[in-house]
């Protein structure tokens, strides 16, 4: 144990260094043998000590088999959808995982962090195993000089001081699930300098949510080992209150040249009465009467300021349009997003830089299905996973009509996209979801009780 301890602290320190370093996992029963230069791992329940392991509260089951070699004859396994999670620091990186049953046959759905969709229903033939890689960004609230951004209440729970989402710990998470998940091996590296970055802001309709699900959950699903998406989106936020809680300096100060910033906001920015629940009772930063913007003057204002200064930094800005809210009573396109919808496009026009009419393509979207709209959406505003599946495609049908160089990074097999016949179907819409609730690792406290990740 204090061999692999040593081995995987070294591998930490030297990721955090920049050099090329790769932390690498046999998964099998105990006693069974080990691919050389892997650490051998059963169904190890996390913790802070070695840094790594299965988060708690599903039956994990370890397979081995005598067909194959050390690495692909033992997996592990479970009905119900499991968690592994590595300490690590904040950045991208690589994850190459090996999938199969020597024996038989495997269906397996990979999420990352907050259920970002990375690999959807992969199969491998009786006797098969397979690798995949994709990218996964995880981040901290760290900002310079000692600053941090302002976490609200979905993130943080102010009396305790302890971080409630794993979007912000300093781990790297992944989520597997589907009909027959059989992982073999884990692999984690640092991912190349030269992969480009797609950040993402936005609010509720856009964040990584612990249930349902969103575009910005779902736009990794669509794109190669070459780019890596880091959903900032959050619940509540606007235009004013994205630089208010300095959200918009963490994004600048982790960007490099040629990174691309998808901007979606509008949502909130219509609300004038009211506070944010997102925000803490007392701060009066987050009454809506703040963070209000007029559709027309400084709603079109602040989305061109983002995009100007994201070009200023060398990034490539694409202003989307907020998606329509739906009457659930009549499944239906509502008016209310309407004034944000037709004026997100000056902004864009004035930035002169990219723009996604997703307004207008979620209102043919919600046309053409009828009833089965109604599954698009959890609620009146939000979209549920199928809406989620729908709407990134519309993302990247965006990404082509306006001849990113983006588009070149795109999976081929990626279907082209018609919002006015939608596909797949509701009855044909077969990624696998899982459960609304998935057990996890307790919260863990700071010290003393204490966090620096607190209000500001």
């Amino acid at each position: 144990m204090k061999k692999v301890l040593t081995i995987l602290s070294s591998l930490i320190i030297l990721s955090t260094m920049g050099y090329s370093q790769t932390l690498r996992f046999d998964f099998g029963p105990k006693g069974s043998d080990v691919a050389e230069g892997f650490i051998g791992l059963g169904s190890d329940v996390y913790s802070e000590e070695t840094g790594y392991g299965f988060e708690p509260g599903v039956l994990i089951s370890e397979v081995s088999n005598k067909k194959g070699d050390a690495l692909s004859r033992d997996y592990v396994t479970a009905s119900d959808p499991f968690r592994f999670t590595v300490k690590l620091p904040e950045g991208n990186y690589k994850v190459t995982v090996t999938l199969g049953d020597t024996k038989g046959t495997s269906r397996t759905t990979i999420k990352s962090e907050q259920r970002r969709l990375m690999v959807e229903s992969l199969e491998t033939e009786k006797g098969e195993t397979q690798k995949v890689s994709f990218n996964v960004n995880i981040r901290t609230p760290k900002i310079s000089k000692g600053n941090v951004i302002k976490l609200n209440s979905r993130e943080l729970d102010y009396a305790t001081g302890q971080i409630k989402t794993i979007t912000w710990d300093d781990k790297l998470t992944l989520q597997f699930h589907d009909s027959r998940p059989c992982i073999c091996a884990l692999e984690i590296e640092p991912a190349a300098e030269s992969t480009v970055t797609v950040f993402v802001i936005g609010d509720s309709t856009v964040t990584d949510q612990a249930s349902g699900g969103t575009w910005g959950q779902y736009l990794p699903r669509w794109f190669d080992g070459n780019v890596v998406v880091a959903n900032h989106a959050e619940s509540g936020m606007t235009i004013k209150g994205f630089r208010f809680g300095r959200r918009w300096d963490k994004i600048m100060e982790s960007a490099k040249e040629g990174d691309y910033l998808f901007i979606q906001l509008g949502t909130n920015d219509e609300k004038k009465r009211g506070h944010d629940p997102m925000w803490d009772s007392e701060d009066k930063a987050g009454d809506w009467v703040r963070t209000h913007s007029d559709p027309e003057t400084d709603y079109v204002w602040g989305l061109a300021t983002m995009a100007l200064e994201a070009k200023r930094h060398g990034m490539i800005p694409v202003i989307v349009s907020p998606m329509t809210k739906i009457d659930r009573r009549t499944a239906s396109a509502t008016e209310l997003m309407t004034p944000y919808g037709v004026n997100a496009p000056r902004a864009a026009e004035l930035a002169d830089c990219a723009y996604i009419d997703l307004w207008g393509m979620s209102r043919q979207i919600i046309s053409a299905l009828g009833q089965d709209a109604l599954a698009v959406y959890s609620d009146g505003t939000h979209t549920d996973n199928y809406g989620a599946y729908l709407f990134s495609l519309c993302i990247v049908k965006g990404i082509r009509e306006n001849g990113l160089p983006l588009q070149e990074f795109v999976l081929p097999g990626t279907p082209e996209f018609n919002p006015a016949a939608p596909a797949p179907l509701l009855k044909d819409f077969t990624c696998p979801i899982e459960p609304r609730r998935v057990p996890r690792r307790p919260a863990q406290p700071a010290a003393n009780g204490q966090t620096e990740f607190g209000p500001l």
